[in-house]
């Protein structure tokens, strides 16, 4: 998976002092493993922060109890990656190569991976997003350093197409924010949708959304799906006051605007009848009690599973290749995710590796197996069921697993 990116280059030239001062980069590391987090704290995605943070934590721990990488415990430094109105991911990810990071997990949001993918992967780091699913990102000049347990919305696009129109619809609008993750998703659900489908790109930091709501409902749609993260409340109560809210239209929600409990002060009942797309498998209450000991006040699990799989991954690829550097892990994620002999976690791998068996990790997030891009190649993706203003009300209405889609 050499997909090789001439501008890394300079990006290593830039950072290569940084990388010499904070002694030894990816490329070069040796002793503890060391992974850095690139999640959010701040932002438009705060509320994935909790659970990715409690995925990467707990994943440190089960990994630190069955006697670490190559024999030392791993470190887990921990930052912040706000979000696209900011600099901060900048600052996070230059801290994390001053550190000497092997591995940095995040971002949450693609657009945020975007801006700083060229200086990871020129510092020689492995780049692993628990949640990124941007189709951009598929075929990104890395060097081969970028890897995801989110399936690319190639897949979730799809799902949200097909389930629209199964559901009877003719006529949709898909109102999408404008950024690589909104416009992708948006481009795959109306490739997949049978029927008529109008696409409205809006701004997600401008102050109101009349015209963008407007224009949604002169298409006279059947249905509508939003894309978007927080400002979603906003749009929604847009949709509300021009007639063609969640009791006036079948509405559909995705990842991105699903997790959060911000629709409790909407008009009550209002969300009943919603339904949301999200890739991964809901952690059963055994999983959930665990990522409970780490973090007590969490209220929502998504893509815990997900971040905890990464970090496996990471560690798990790091002893077979007998090494903590960022290539020697980079060369190893795809071969212990796939084409070897099952094992569901760290310690049973950790065995299987030593004795020499070439191991196929299947995760608490569901099997992944990496293609040649770092892209998982199967997936599943939940469809859910508001019945109350409030996500933790939400029914499972059933689990899609399949291959993911080739984007273009």
């Amino acid at each position: 998976m050499q997909k090789f990116n001439k501008a890394a280059i300079v990006v290593a030239t830039a950072v290569a002092g940084l990388v010499l001062a904070g002694c030894g980069g990816g490329g070069t590391a040796s002793g503890p493993l060391k992974i850095g987090s690139l999640l959010p704290e701040t932002g438009s995605l705060a509320f994935l922060g909790p659970p990715e943070f409690a995925g990467v934590d707990l994943a440190v721990a089960d990994i630190n109890a069955a006697g670490g990488v190559l024999g030392e415990n791993i470190e887990h430094i921990r930052g912040d990656s706000g979000d696209t109105s900011t600099d901060i991911a900048q600052q996070t990810t230059d801290s994390h190569i001053s550190a000497g990071v092997s591995a940095i997990v995040g971002a949450a949001s693609s657009g945020v991976s975007l801006t700083v993918i060229d200086k990871i992967a020129g510092a020689g780091i492995v780049h692993f997003s628990p949640a990124n699913t941007s189709p951009v990102l598929t075929s990104y000049a890395d060097d081969g350093y970028y890897f995801r347990s989110a399936p690319s919305d190639t897949y979730q696009g799809a799902v949200l197409g097909q389930l629209m129109a199964k559901d009877g619809h003719k006529n949709v609008v898909i109102l999408n924010l404008d950024d690589a993750y909104g416009n992708g998703l948006a481009k795959y659900a109306m490739a997949a949708f049978t029927g008529t489908s109008t696409n409205i790109v809006y701004n997600p930091t401008a102050a109101e959304f009349s015209a963008d709501v407007a224009k949604a409902k002169a298409a006279k749609p059947d249905a509508i799906a939003i894309i978007g993260f927080d400002e979603t409340v906003k749009v929604l109560t847009e949709l509300i006051k021009q007639g063609i809210g969640p009791n006036k239209l079948p509405t559909y929600l995705v990842d991105g605007n699903y997790s959060q409990t911000a629709y409790k002060d909407l008009p009550a009942g209002i969300m009943k009848g919603v339904k949301a797309t999200t890739p991964g498998v809901k952690p059963d209450a055994a999983l959930q009690d665990r990522f409970l000991s780490i973090d007590p006040t969490l209220t929502d699990f998504t893509y815990s599973a997900e971040s905890y799989d990464a970090v496996v991954l990471i560690a798990l690829a790091a002893e077979q290749g007998g090494a903590t550097d960022g290539k020697t892990i980079r060369d190893n994620l795809q071969s212990v995710s796939r084409d070897g002999t099952k094992c569901t976690t760290f310690a049973d791998c950790k065995a299987l590796i030593a004795e020499g068996t070439d191991i196929d990790y299947d995760g608490v997030s569901g099997p992944i197996e990496f293609d040649q891009n770092g892209d998982p190649s199967i997936a599943t993706m939940g469809v859910y069921l508001y019945t109350a203003n409030d996500k933790a009300d939400a029914v499972l209405e059933e689990f899609i697993t399949g291959d993911v889609p080739a984007g273009e």
